[in-house]
C-alpha cells in the first residue's frame, strides 16, 4: 500500500505543543513540572459561561448553527464593540469561528492565492507562517532587528523590494507582548492602505494590556480583517471558539468556505460565549493576577540571566535573550524542562532566524507557581 505524503505537511513543528507534550509526559510519571510553555490560562471559564453550557447540555438540543454564527452571540460581539472600543460594527460582519485557529485558515484562504507574499513579523506566532506556508502563500517575515513591534517603515521595506498582497500583526504580541500604539497602528493601517496591501489584524490579546487602553485597527478602517478569540482573555482555550470582523466584501466568501471546512462552530461553545462579555469582574481579578506575575518576572528574570527582549506591556508572556546561558534555545529548553522541571518554549517557534538566542516564558499560571518556577531555573544555573 502507498501513503502519499503532500508537501503541505511538510512545515515546522509547533515547538510550544512539543515542550507541552513532554511535561504532560513527565506529569503523568509524577513528575511534579511547572508549565511555563504555552499560552493558556490556569483559570477555568467564568462562572456565568459555564452556567449557561450546563444549561444547554441539560436541554440537549446542541446542533449545527448558520455558518456565521448563532444571532445571539454575534449581536453580543457587535454590542462588544460599541461598549469596549466606541465603534459601531454591525453583527453582519462578525463570523463566528472554531477558535482563531480556524479564523486565520478562513482569512488566509478567502484573501489570498497561492503564491501571493503576505508579511509577518519576526519574532511571531508560528501558527501565521505554518498554515500560510501549507497553504502555498509565500510568508514575508520582516525581521524587527530590536523594534518592539512591525511598524509603517517595516511596511515600506519588505513592498519595496517586492510587492506584497497583505500583512498580519498582532498587538499585544505573541511572543513578546508588545502593544503597538495608537498613533503607530494608524500609520500602519494608512502605509498598508496606500500600497494597496490587505491588513488582518490579530488582536486576540485584546483587554489583556497592562499599560493602556485597547485600540482596535476597526478604528482605523472598515476594510481591515480582525480576528480575536475567547481563548484568553475569556478563559476559554478548550471550548474553540473565536470570531472574525470582516469587510463587508469578505463576508460572503468567508461563509461559504466556513461552510464546507467546518460547518459551523459548535453551538455548545456558541451558547457559553454569549455569556462572556458579562463576565467582566470575574475576569478582572484573573487579570490582577497576571499582573502581579508581570511584576515578578520583570524584576526576577533579569537577576538570573533572562534578559527581558521586549516590553511585557500585554499578554502573558515574557520574551527573554538567553544568549548569556545558551547559543542553542532549543536544547536549554529540554534540559531546563528535564532537569529543573519547567517547561518553557524555545524562540525557535517564534523566529526562525534568531530565535536560537530566546526563550518565551508564559505567565498565566498561579502566583505560587512562578515564584517557584523562577527559583527552580535560578537553583539550576548555579
Amino acid at each position: 500500500m502507498v501513503v502519499s505524503l503532500s508537501r503541505r505537511g511538510d512545515v515546522e513543528p509547533f515547538h510550544a505543543m512539543d515542550v507541552l507534550a513532554e511535561a504532560n509526559r513527565l506529569k503523568a510519571l509524577g513528575v511534579p513540572v511547572i508549565s511555563m510553555a504555552v499560552g493558556q490560562p490556569s483559570d477555568p471559564a467564568p462562572t456565568l459561561v459555564r452556567e449557561a453550557a450546563a444549561r444547554a447540555l441539560q436541554d440537549g438540543r446542541i446542533g449545527y448553527t448558520d455558518a456565521l454564527g448563532t444571532a445571539t452571540l454575534r449581536k453580543a460581539i457587535a454590542a462588544h464593540y460599541g461598549e469596549h472600543y466606541g465603534i459601531d460594527v454591525p453583527p453582519a460582519r462578525i463570523a463566528v469561528t472554531t477558535g482563531s485557529s480556524a479564523a486565520f485558515n478562513l482569512a488566509f484562504l478567502a484573501m489570498f492565492d497561492p503564491g501571493d507574499r503576505v508579511a509577518i513579523a519576526a519574532p511571531g506566532y508560528p501558527a501565521y507562517r505554518n498554515i500560510m506556508k501549507a497553504l502555498g502563500l509565500d510568508v514575508v517575515e520582516i525581521e524587527l532587528e530590536g523594534a518592539a513591534y512591525l511598524n509603517a517603515a517595516h511596511l515600506e521595506r519588505a513592498h519595496r523590494d517586492k510587492p506584497l498582497k497583505g500583512v498580519l500583526f498582532a498587538s499585544p504580541a505573541n511572543p513578546t507582548g508588545a502593544v503597538v500604539p495608537p498613533d503607530e497602528l494608524a500609520a500602519l493601517v494608512l502605509t498598508a492602505e496606500n500600497l494597496g496591501i490587505s491588513v488582518i489584524s490579530d488582536e486576540i490579546y485584546h483587554r489583556l494590556a497592562y499599560s493602556g487602553p485597547d485600540t482596535t485597527a476597526l478604528s482605523h478602517s472598515d476594510d481591515v480583517t480582525v480576528i480575536n478569540s475567547f481563548s484568553k482573555y475569556y478563559c476559554m482555550t478548550g471550548w474553540r471558539i473565536g470570531w472574525m470582523v470582516l469587510p463587508e466584501k469578505l463576508v460572503r466568501p468567508i461563509e461559504r468556505i466556513q461552510q464546507s471546512l467546518y460547518i459551523s462552530a459548535p453551538e455548545l461553545s456558541q451558547i457559553a460565549a454569549s455569556e462572556a462579555f458579562k463576565a467582566t469582574d470575574e475576569l478582572e481579578a484573573v487579570k490582577a493576577r497576571y499582573a502581579w506575575n508581570r511584576e515578578l518576572l520583570m524584576r526576577r528574570l533579569p537577576e538570573i540571566g533572562f534578559a527581558l527582549a521586549a516590553p511585557m506591556d500585554g499578554a502573558f508572556y515574557a520574551f527573554c535573550d538567553v544568549s548569556r546561558l545558551t547559543n542553542d534555545s532549543m536544547d536549554f529548553a529540554r534540559r531546563m524542562l528535564a532537569e529543573a522541571h519547567v517547561a518553557a518554549t524555545p524562540g525557535r517557534d517564534f523566529d526562525t532566524l534568531a530565535g536560537h538566542r530566546f526563550m518565551r516564558l508564559s505567565y498565566a499560571g498561579s502566583h505560587d507557581d512562578m515564584v517557584e518556577a523562577v527559583a527552580r531555573i535560578e537553583r539550576w544555573l548555579k
